[in-house]
């Protein structure tokens, strides 16, 4: 092949490869098939214009920098909650509330939020669920209702839980003695689980306990969609010394299963909040129900005795 054809087409390739617009180099004859048949030695700083020199540039241009971490700057990732103080430790052990419990980046944990979604499913689920009749079946007692026709309107109507329907009225009249020293209520109230889990160790221990105490009972019955306040006009129409009114709490994410006891010295129409007293937070992971059933019955022998309940016997037991 012509040494000056080859010269040229080197010149070339080495153009293309750095898109050099630079004139062409004279090239001289006699050297050119030396420096193509031998091998080429490392080219000096000053030959700008050789292959090895032009590749090497591209690829120096084309990198990025990288610096190896040392291994004393490299910090293990920790969940928060891994290593807790003795105060969050100890405040865990006496609260069910979710404290402590960290969090992966800006979001709960994953164990941490599916049991907030769970704890939620419940408390609807209690505030819509009924309460069997197979258990009221259980505790021999009839079943009542109030003005609310659905639970839609039991939740965005509280007035309508607080009086009983025209046909309820009549049942009560004519089924459930007057006059009685203690008229027991059991109501699903805003959680229908609070009644299924607790009412029977409730009811059957404060029914024991009014009777070791020589108590006279009324006929208990069973209120679908009751409020607080309805004690008010059962109090009306059956004229008892005290109402306690067992009725399902407000559900949260702690427990969906709590229950409330209302009790009140000669409830009416017109009665303020300041004369009733309440046992809360009946459930197993509270009050237990046995023990919240014996001591009900204890309070309704110090209404009695007093005859007043709330505000006014507080005043007047100290």
């Amino acid at each position: 092949m012509n040494e000056e054809l080859v010269a040229k087409i080197t010149q070339l390739v080495m153009e293309k490869m750095n898109g050099s617009t630079e004139p062409q180099q004279e090239v001289q004859e006699s050297n050119t098939t030396l420096r193509i048949l031998e091998t080429p030695e490392t080219p000096s700083v000053d030959e700008p214009n050789t292959l090895i020199k032009l590749y090497n540039n591209t690829s120096t241009n084309e990198q990025t920098s990288y610096v190896e971490p040392e291994a004393n700057d490299v910090k293990v990732f920790q969940f928060e909650g891994d290593n807790l103080s003795e105060s969050v430790q100890a405040a865990r052990k006496n609260t069910p509330a979710r404290i402590g419990v960290g969090r992966a980046g800006t979001r709960p944990k994953t164990k941490t939020w599916l049991q907030f979604r769970l704890d939620h499913a419940a408390a609807v689920d209690a505030v819509y669920g009924e309460v069997s009749e197979e258990l009221l079946q259980k505790l021999n007692i009839s079943t009542v209702t109030t003005r609310v026709t659905d639970k839609e309107e039991y939740i965005t109507r509280p007035d309508l839980g607080r009086r009983l329907s025209d046909e309820s009225k009549e049942f009560i009249k004519a089924n459930c003695q007057s006059n009685p020293q203690v008229q027991i209520l059991i109501s699903n109230g805003l959680s229908a689980s609070a009644i299924e889990e607790n009412i029977m160790d409730v009811y059957l221990s404060l029914q024991q306990s009014l009777s070791n105490l020589k108590i006279e009972i009324g006929t208990t019955f069973y209120i679908d969609k009751g409020r607080v306040a309805l004690m008010d006009e059962i109090g009306e129409i059956l004229q008892p010394e005290v109402i306690v009114y067992l009725i399902g709490e407000r559900p949260g994410l702690v427990s969906a299963e709590s229950m409330s006891a209302y009790l009140c010295y000669k409830p009416r129409l017109g009665t303020v909040e300041a004369e009733r007293m309440v046992i809360s937070n009946i459930h197993k992971g509270g009050i237990p129900p046995l023990e919240a059933g014996a001591y009900l019955g204890t309070v309704v022998q110090r209404i009695l005795q007093h005859k007043a309940s709330g505000v006014a016997l507080v005043e007047k037991e100290s």
